[in-house]
C-alpha cells in the first residue's frame, strides 16, 4: 500500500486553498486534480469549492464564468437566483442541490440561529480549463464591483444619472483606498478581510426567505428548483448502509452537465463493497466521519509526468497492480476514476457526498455481495478457465457472502 503522500487519490482537508476569510465564514478551493496525477487530465476543467458561514450571515451577490452544482452538506439556508425579469428563492437544508448556470447572480444567507451553514459547490468553467472568475456586484477594498470598470460616461448614460450620484450609490471610492499598489503579502493578509460574508438581522433573514419555496421531497425531475438526494428511495440499501443517486436520467439540471451526484451513509463497522464505475470518474468528499478507502489501480499511477517511450512500451509489457489505501476525515476528498475498484470501510458513521463526471451510460459493478454481483454472472466453463479454484469452488464462494453493496466489515466465521 502507499502513505497518502503518495497516493494520488486522495486529498486530504488541508489541499484545500482559503479564497475569502473573516469572522463571517470563508470560501475554499481545492487544487487543481491534474496537478496530483496525470490520471486526473480529464478533470482538468471540474474544482471543489467548500462555503462556509456563521448563522445569520449573507454571501454577497456575485456570478461567476462557471456552472455550479451546489449541495448543502449541514445547515440551513435560503438561496436567490437572480433572472433579467424575475427572481426566485429557496430554502435549502442539508441534502438540497440545484444547478446554477454559469452567469448567474445569486445570494446566500445561513438563515439558522444555532448552526454553521456548509455548502459543497463543484464548478465547471467556460473561459478557462480549471480557472474560476467571480463577479462581484458589491465592491470589497480588494474587488471593486466590476461595475467600477465602465468608463464615468458610460455608467452616467446607462443609469441616466451624475457619476457622482453613482459611485455613492453603487461604487467603493477606489482613490481612498490605495491598496492596489501593496506587496502581494499584503494583498494575501488583506484577503481575510474582505466583505463577502457580512452579517444580517433576524429580521432581514425573514425579508429574504419570504415566498421561498422549499425543494420537493417527491420529484426530482426540476428544471430550475432544488432537488434533496434523499427524495427518492436509496438505489441500495440494507442494515450496514444506503445509498442515494441522481442521475442526467432522472433530473434534467444534471443532463447537459453529464453528471450524477450522490449521498453515501455507511454505518460504523459497515463495508461499502468492491466496485467499480464502468465510466464515471467520482469525486467523493467526506461529510462527516471516519474511516477508510481501498483502491486498486497500476503501478505509478502517482506520477504526474509523462513516461518517455521507452518507459511506456515497458509498462505494457509488464503491468502491476497497486493497493492505494488512505484514512477519511471530515472535509477529505478522494478520487475513483473509471474501472478503479474501490471498497470504503466505516470507522463512525460515515456520510459520503459523491459528483460522477461522464454518468451517460456508467454501469456500477459489484465484484462481491449477492446482488449485482458481476463476478457471479461468468458462465461455468470461463470460471474453469480463468481461476485457480473450480467453478464450483467459485460459486461457494460468491454465495458465502449473504449481504449486497453494504456488509458488515468483520468477516464471519464460515461453518
Amino acid at each position: 500500500s502507499r502513505s497518502d503522500q503518495e497516493n494520488p487519490f486522495i486529498f486530504k482537508s488541508n489541499r484545500f486553498q482559503t479564497i475569502y476569510e473573516n469572522e463571517n465564514g470563508h470560501i475554499r478551493l481545492l487544487q487543481k486534480f491534474d496537478k496530483r496525477s496525470k490520471i486526473f487530465e480529464n478533470l482538468q476543467n471540474y474544482r471543489l469549492l467548500e462555503y462556509k458561514s456563521k448563522p445569520h450571515t449573507l454571501f454577497l451577490p456575485q456570478y461567476t464564468d462557471a456552472d455550479f452544482i451546489l449541495v448543502v452538506l449541514s445547515g440551513k439556508a435560503v438561496l436567490t437566483v437572480l433572472n433579467s425579469n424575475d427572481r426566485n428563492s429557496f430554502n435549502l437544508e442539508r441534502g438540497d442541490t440545484i444547478k446554477l448556470p454559469a452567469g448567474t447572480i445569486a445570494y446566500l444567507a445561513n438563515r439558522d440561529d444555532n448552526e454553521d451553514l456548509r455548502v459543497l459547490d463543484l464548478a465547471i468553467p467556460v473561459n478557462n480549463p480549471g480557472q474560476l472568475e467571480s463577479f462581484l456586484l458589491s465592491g470589497t477594498q480588494n474587488q471593486p464591483s466590476f461595475l467600477s470598470g465602465f468608463n464615468k460616461s458610460i455608467l452616467e448614460a446607462a443609469f441616466n444619472t451624475d457619476y457622482e450620484e453613482i459611485e455613492k450609490v453603487l461604487l467603493e471610492d477606489q482613490e481612498q483606498e490605495p491598496q492596489h499598489r501593496r506587496s502581494l503579502r499584503d494583498r494575501r493578509q488583506e484577503i481575510n478581510k474582505e466583505n463577502v460574508i457580512v452579517k444580517v438581522s433576524r429580521e432581514q433573514i425573514k425579508e429574504l426567505s419570504k415566498n421561498a419555496k422549499s425543494s420537493s421531497k417527491k420529484s426530482v425531475s426540476s428544471e430550475s428548483e432544488p432537488f434533496n438526494l434523499r427524495s427518492r428511495n436509496p438505489i441500495y440499501s440494507n442494515k450496514f448502509g444506503k445509498f442515494f443517486e441522481i442521475t442526467p436520467e432522472k433530473n434534467p439540471q444534471l443532463q447537459d452537465l453529464d453528471i450524477f451526484v450522490n449521498s453515501v451513509e455507511i454505518k460504523e463497522g459497515s463495508l461499502l463493497l468492491p466496485n467499480y464505475n464502468s465510466r464515471a470518474i467520482v469525486i467523493v468528499t467526506v461529510n462527516e466521519g471516519k474511516g477508510y478507502f481501498e483502491l486498486v489501480g497500476q503501478r505509478n499511477e502517482n506520477q504526474r509526468e509523462e513516461n518517455d517511450d521507452e518507459e511506456e512500451q515497458e509498462e505494457e509489457t509488464s503491468t502491476q497492480v497497486q493497493r492505494y489505501r488512505a484514512k477519511l476525515s471530515p472535509g477529505d476528498v478522494f478520487v475513483v476514476p473509471a474501472g478503479h475498484p474501490v471498497a470504503i470501510n466505516a470507522s463512525s458513521d460515515l456520510n459520503l457526498i459523491g459528483f460522477g463526471i461522464n454518468a451517460k451510460n456508467n454501469q456500477r459493478n459489484f465484484l462481491a455481495g449477492e446482488e449485482d454481483n458481476v463476478i457471479s454472472q461468468i458462465q461455468r466453463p470461463v470460471k474453469e478457465l480463468a481461476f485457480p479454484g473450480s467453478s464450483r469452488e467459485v460459486d461457494r464462494l460468491l454465495t458465502n457472502q449473504k449481504q449486497s453493496h453494504f456488509a458488515n466489515a468483520q468477516p464471519l466465521q464460515i461453518e
